[in-house]
């Protein structure tokens, strides 16, 4: 289960993920997903925690409940309209955010690996990208050397969980800023 500061980081990096996203055109719940999932793969695969969301295999690639809610949730608070950041967003919370990644190595990473993914999954369409997430291939930690493509994985079966994927670092704000990011975002 998240911790309230992962939340807050989370609801906010999405917001980013969806600024950046927005000039590719039209954007849907799966694209999304996708590609917030291939995100917090390659920040797992530099050693750093950015993202929290837990991700199943669904029908359509990775699926995670956690950032469907946080989408949910941003759309009732009038921070985000189908997919698009509203002024709002756009003038207060993504300063507010960048202000917290500014001069902050880990933090720098973050971004530039989130802007990375976007740049170069958020011009394909779902099936294309729906296809990259699938031939994804993952381990245990149990059978590290035994690899499975996604496309084989059961449906429903748990594909990542934060909570267990040890990190060298992790972004990180401190409290006052994330204070001011929740008010801004509406909680």
């Amino acid at each position: 289960m998240r911790k309230p500061h992962e939340m807050t980081v989370d609801r906010a990096l999405l917001l980013y993920v969806l600024s950046l996203a927005e000039p590719y055109g039209l954007l849907s719940d799966v694209k999304l997903q996708q590609l917030c999932f291939l995100c917090e793969l390659q920040l797992f695969g530099k050693g750093i925690k950015g993202l929290h969301f837990e991700f199943v295999r669904f029908a359509y690639g990775a699926f995670s409940r956690d950032l469907d809610n946080d989408l949910t949730s941003l759309r009732r608070k009038e921070r985000i309209e189908n997919f698009s950041p509203s002024d709002h967003v756009r003038d207060e919370v993504l300063p507010l955010l960048m202000k917290g990644i500014d001069g902050n190595e880990v933090n720098e990473k973050v971004r530039d690996l989130i802007q990375a993914v976007i740049s170069t999954y958020g011009p394909q369409d779902v099936t294309a990208i729906t296809q990259s997430v699938e031939s994804v291939e993952l381990s245990t930690p149990q059978q590290p050397e035994f690899k499975i493509p996604i496309r084989d994985i059961v449906f429903h079966t748990t594909l990542l969980v934060p909570a267990r994927i040890e990190v060298a670092s992790e972004f990180l704000l401190p409290a006052n800023q994330l204070a001011k990011l929740n008010v801004a975002m509406g909680y």
